[in-house]
């Protein structure tokens, strides 16, 4: 009897602490009470263990302790100690608690968005600014391509049009700028100091190089007679064209980037032979050769001096024209300054070279299979000589290939001696000349017939670069980008 009043008692105090707790059940505290008071000395130890629980949920924070209620209301439920009213009870003060635990947690995910979104944010800043300095980059590079390309083409462009060697260096600086303001390094066109001076610090300057293939190879500014390089910068920087501006990574203070990129380009303007070319394609080369005493003569230009002037060449249609254009004309054939009877005809290839045969080499030129013959490469010696066969003098049956190929540029060796007749003699080639051919006559009588022929600049590839100024004229390679 004592143990059963004792807990009563304790379980009276116990279901008021849950009612303090837990203000919204005081109106089933007789209800809770009537139930302690029917609980056994069993069903006491369940009950505290409960109470016990709810308080260290409470203390915790943590609601894992209403599992081990919710479990032991089973239990209760199922061992029938917790029927009707009772068992509603309990989970009213479950429910409570549980509701109590997620109003301690509200807005935790708030503090953790607003702290990520910084990160995010500047994620996303270096991802966007990273990726335009980038491609600005790159867009500099190509711009700096593109004007040091131009640039070269227009300089020897010019040469070809008998500007001096400063004028032409004016037409290439402005080529230069305009092709760098025509391309866009983020959203502008940029300018280029073109650096009239040609310091060898300046952004535009023009050089000479010996060794393209050398990264080491001197950039002599002084040699201005032999210029075949020009190396331009582009840049965007405080000085010139203003700093690459950026987006989100102003947050963090950076406003802005300097770029800048440099390109060379360049051309072998000085030739001693040719090569099979890398692509495996022919060299543009007649096999007729013209004496040095004429060649020299004739590179004076000079109407004055007894040559005529009476076709031009006109580049935008590569048509041939009567009229006057400032080039005087020769006539490579016939000329009477061989003692052989073959006119000059040089033998490049197979010994004794047939009709066909030239006019194959007329038409498309030197093959690899020719240039194999010789060692596959056509070149000045050290002494600056390239010795050649005479062949069998031109028939009327390569007319109709010369006329083909009126107005189209060709290379011509240089001779300065010839020794033996006909076909048996040997020419003592020094020197190359690019041309093309005006106009062409090879039927009548010897006084009618001519192949008449006119400077003009030939561009090939598998050209071999002379260190000797004067070996070749109007003779180049292609112009290409070296840095």
């Amino acid at each position: 009897m004592q143990l059963a009043v004792t807990t009563n008692k304790f379980c009276c105090n116990t279901i008021g602490k849950f009612s303090r707790v837990y203000p919204k059940a005081v109106t089933l505290s007789a209800l809770t009470r009537n139930f302690a008071c029917r609980l056994s000395a069993g069903r006491l130890r369940l009950m505290l263990g409960c109470e016990l629980d709810f308080r260290l949920a409470r203390q915790s924070g943590s609601h894992c302790p209403l599992s081990g209620a919710t479990a032991m209301v089973r239990s209760f439920h199922s061992s029938g100690m917790v029927v009707g009213r009772e068992r509603e009870t309990v989970m009213y003060l479950i429910a409570t608690k549980s509701r109590h635990s997620a109003n301690s947690r509200r807005g935790a995910i708030t503090i953790l968005s607003a702290v990520l979104a910084i990160v995010v944010v500047g994620m996303v800043a270096f991802a966007v600014d990273i990726g335009y300095i980038l491609s600005s980059r790159e867009e500099v590079q190509r711009t700096a391509d593109a004007a040091a390309l131009a640039a070269t083409w227009e300089f020897v462009d010019k040469l070809n049009d008998k500007y001096d060697s400063a004028d032409c260096q004016a037409f290439a600086r402005t080529e230069a700028n305009d092709y760098s303001t025509a391309n866009k390094v983020g959203n502008i066109g940029p300018v280029v100091d073109t650096n009239a001076t040609n310091s060898p610090t300046g952004d535009m300057v023009f050089g000479y190089i010996n060794d393209f293939e050398d990264p080491n190879a001197p950039f002599d500014t002084t040699a201005t007679d032999r210029f075949n390089a020009i190396r331009v910068k582009v840049r965007r920087d405080s000085g010139l064209n203003g700093e690459l501006p950026l987006f989100f990574a102003r947050i963090f203070g950076v406003d802005s980037q300097a770029l800048q990129a440099q390109a060379t380009a360049a051309l072998i303007r000085d030739v001693k032979g040719f090569e099979i070319p890398s692509d495996g394609t022919n060299v543009m080369i007649l096999p007729i050769t013209l004496d040095v005493e004429t060649w020299c003569d004739w590179l004076d230009d000079s109407v004055s001096a007894g040559w005529a002037d009476n076709w031009t060449y006109i580049k935008e249609t590569q048509r041939v024209v009567a009229g006057d254009d400032g080039f005087v004309e020769i006539d490579l054939y016939p000329r009477g300054m061989t003692n052989a009877g073959n006119r000059g005809m040089v033998d490049i290839g197979s010994p004794n070279n047939s009709t066909s045969d030239i006019v194959r080499q007329v038409l498309y030129g030197v093959s690899p299979e020719d240039l194999a013959y010789h060692g596959d490469t056509l070149e000045l010696d050290s002494s600056g000589h390239l010795d050649l066969s005479g062949d069998t003098g031109i028939s009327a049956g390569v007319e109709d290939a010369l006329i083909s190929i009126i107005g189209e540029p060709r290379v011509i060796p240089i001779f300065e001696s010839c020794v033996g007749p006909g076909e048996n003699c040997v020419y003592t080639i020094c020197a190359w000349q690019g041309i093309r051919i005006m106009s062409v006559n090879l039927a009548g009588p010897m006084s009618k017939k001519h192949v008449t022929i006119q400077v003009g600049p030939c561009w090939g590839h598998g050209t071999i670069p002379s260190t000797t100024v004067g070996t070749s004229k109007y003779v180049y390679s292609p112009v290409i980008l070296i840095e």
